[in-house]
């Protein structure tokens, strides 16, 4: 199957940008290297665009009641503007993706799903809305979407593109209607939460529109375009997992760590009881974080093995970490392994090198202060 391409493709293409295939989508991977645009996310502002990430709109007189069946999370009588992380759990626990639901308004919920999960999250969000009054919508193909990171990312998004957003704390949104002689219907919906440890806004709007954001910031010259290549290393840095390497319908959120986004005091939703009981009982494997003692670097699929040699997990995602200049990885691994100071290793390729359990967030986050009870 051909891959799809972002309402972005051309400007990618015209700066140069590595393409790769990546969750069906040709997607920049770099523009000048993954180094100089990491750190302009960590010391000024980088813009990437995420327009690959699916959305679905739930709403209705059951739109709350669904959303709080097939979400971990706790909605219930949340404020407007609210937004949650979380996951949607399959019966015996396994994730069927973790995502974002987004509080618009009474009856109305805008959802954010990972691109690669689109197809699979969609048919299995149809078949858990049987019984419940709602108009469930799958808007993938209608929005694009960029995501402007970084500490400076406030006032870019305010003094060039001219989007109000000061107001909007951590985990928060709004939808800005667009003015009568627009032509397009959908609002344009704004948000500060942020995949990269930095302060940051996500922008929905139209596939025009997002084009003509991308070139004023690009003009503007106040920030760097990035790739998905910068977006991994700054997710992992602070410890944020992505589906596919630290949760899957095999990795639980008690097993990786996020059972904080699990609210087992809400009166039911898919999994709960599979969770409950993973967190009352314990698990079989963790996800933990790994320093290693040398400089050689940690990849997906790598084997971890106790002192004797013998193998207890594998690597999902690993680097020598740009901010820290440290080599880490986060690991899948029998969970009597998993205390903080445990002495492992890592085989790569056909060398062991030592190393030790530490927290999963190997670089301090720095997003703006205020609520951060949803952060993800």
């Amino acid at each position: 199957m051909e891959n799809k391409r972002t309402c972005l493709y051309d400007k990618h293409v015209q700066l140069g940008a590595l393409m790769s295939p990546f969750a069906g989508f040709e997607m920049p991977i770099q523009y000048s290297n993954i180094t100089d645009e990491h750190q302009a996310v960590r010391q000024h502002c980088g813009v990437f665009d995420v327009s690959h990430m699916g959305e679905v709109i739930v709403r209705g007189r059951d739109a709350e009641r669904y959303v709080q069946h097939i979400f971990t999370n706790d909605v219930k009588d949340a404020p407007d503007g609210q937004v949650y992380y979380g996951m949607m759990c399959y019966e015996d626990g396994g994730t069927v993706d973790d995502l974002l639901v987004y509080k618009m308004a009474d009856q109305d919920f805008f959802l954010v799903i990972n691109a690669a999960n689109i197809d699979k999250d969609w048919a299995w969000m149809q078949e858990q809305a049987k019984g419940f009054d709602i108009e469930l919508r799958n808007v993938s193909d209608d929005y694009g979407q960029i995501a402007v990171q970084g500490p400076e990312a406030e006032q870019v998004v305010e003094e060039v593109l001219g989007i109000p957003c000061k107001e909007l704390t951590f985990y928060t949104c709004k939808a800005i209607l667009p003015p009568p002689s627009n032509l397009h219907l959908s609002p344009i919906i704004i948000s500060r939460t942020g995949y990269t440890g930095e302060d940051g806004f996500e922008i929905y709007d139209s596939h025009a529109n997002i084009n003509i954001y991308w070139d004023k910031l690009m003009a503007s010259g106040r920030c760097k375009p990035c790739g998905l290549g910068c977006r991994d290393t700054l997710r992992f840095e602070v410890g944020l997992p992505l589906y596919g390497d630290e949760l899957s319908a095999e990795i639980s959120p008690v097993m990786a760590g996020l059972s904080m986004f699990c609210k087992f005091d809400k009166e039911e939703f898919i999994g709960k009881e599979a969770l409950l009981k993973q967190k009352t009982e314990g698990v079989d494997r963790r996800v933990i974080g790994i320093e290693l003692q040398d400089k050689a670097i940690p990849r997906h699929g790598y084997a971890v093995l106790d002192m004797e040699g013998n193998q207890v997990g594998e690597v999902t995602t690993g680097y020598h970490t740009i901010s820290s200049d440290k080599s880490v990885c986060m690991a899948l691994v029998d969970s009597r392994y998993a205390k903080l100071d445990t002495p492992l290793q890592i085989q790569i390729r056909k060398k062991v090198f030592p190393g030790v359990v530490v927290k999963k967030r190997f670089y301090e986050k720095h997003y703006k202060k205020g609520e951060v009870n949803s952060e993800k």
